[in-house]
């Protein structure tokens, strides 16, 4: 079993969110992933910024606890070329420490390029053609490619690894999880189903499963679930909400009438480690076997000592 830490990139600035990574490989966590986007899911969270300045930052700051995007999208925002090179360089950078995480994006982040939306089905088809660039520029040499929704020109990525990161693959439905067996080296889920392992497997996956945990430490219960609202409301709303509203303050508007007693259903909250390790135990259960777990909580550094001294152990007995 493996325990990361996922560092909320849209609540906290760039430099809070390296010295969180810090603060995470003294914890004992083994990764530490954060997300690439170009908003903040809410208006209130305030914070966004750009996810290979703060990689780079923490390779250099960190020595052995592994990075990962969570996740990358490769499509519209970002040309896979330009992930290609990215992702090569943080690999180097943090001595082969770095997993690419994928995914087919949110409106909330690629719209803002202006190339429209496309459905979901067009989504799937351009993250395709999006690895096939990406691993192709990693073979090394000048390559071209043309597919029906991507193109590359006569490109190379001069700066590569000696060997390539793993590349691990978000789903949240079947397909998605059939498409992570086909060509990625793991999968990544933000809910604990063991139907979208046992599709992983069943269509030939052998990787390793990434699943984030979502956790809320305060010193009381109602602090706890105050700070979850606060910070991931917009997490209980479902992937198809998710994926479509185009800004923040449409978030804002969508989770107004999120409650407290919502996030109680959704998290493990407040000081008992019992109801945090029962979240936990979802994951492992379904069949995950990296568990990156999630402080919506309102105190970093309280939830890393809470971590210290009642999580680490039984977690990571999960696995035994």
């Amino acid at each position: 079993m493996k325990v990361g830490f996922k560092l909320f990139a849209e609540g906290f600035g760039p430099r809070e969110i390296v010295e969180q990574a810090v603060r995470a490989e003294r914890a004992g966590f083994d990764f530490v992933e954060v997300s690439d986007h170009y908003h903040p899911w809410l208006f209130s969270h305030g914070h966004s910024g750009y996810v290979w300045s703060m990689l780079a930052a923490m390779a250099e700051r960190t020595e052995d606890i592994g990075l990962a995007t969570g996740v990358t999208c490769p499509i519209i925002r970002q040309h896979p070329a330009i992930v290609a090179q990215a992702a090569a360089t943080t690999a180097l950078l943090s001595d082969g420490r770095f997993t690419l995480g994928l995914g087919s994006g949110e409106r909330l982040n690629e719209h803002v390029v202006g190339m429209g939306w496309p459905n979901a089905t067009v989504r799937h088809e351009m993250l395709r053609e999006a690895i096939d660039i990406i691993r192709l520029l990693w073979n090394g040499g000048y390559h071209s490619y043309e597919g029906k929704h991507l193109d590359l020109e006569d490109a190379r990525v001069f700066d590569l690894p000696e060997r390539s990161p793993d590349i691990v693959v978000a789903a949240g439905g079947e397909r998605a999880a059939s498409l992570a067996a086909d060509l990625g080296d793991g999968l990544f889920a933000t809910e604990p189903d063991p139907g979208l392992v046992g599709t992983y497997r069943e269509a030939g996956g052998r990787g390793p499963l990434y699943g984030e945990v979502p956790l809320a430490w305060a010193e009381d219960d109602a602090s706890a679930l105050r700070s979850a609202r606060e910070m991931f409301r917009f997490g209980v709303t479902g992937w198809k909400v998710q994926a479509e509203l185009p800004n923040p303050i449409n978030f804002e508007a969508a989770t107004e009438t999120v409650r407290e007693d919502d996030m109680a259903e959704a998290f493990g909250y407040g000081p008992d480690p019992e109801r945090h390790l029962a979240a936990v135990r979802g994951f492992a259960d379904a069949g995950f076997d990296h568990l990156c777990l999630i402080n919506a909580g309102p105190d970093p550094e309280g939830f890393f000592r809470f971590y210290e001294e009642e999580l680490s152990g039984p977690v990571r007995a999960l696995g035994d």
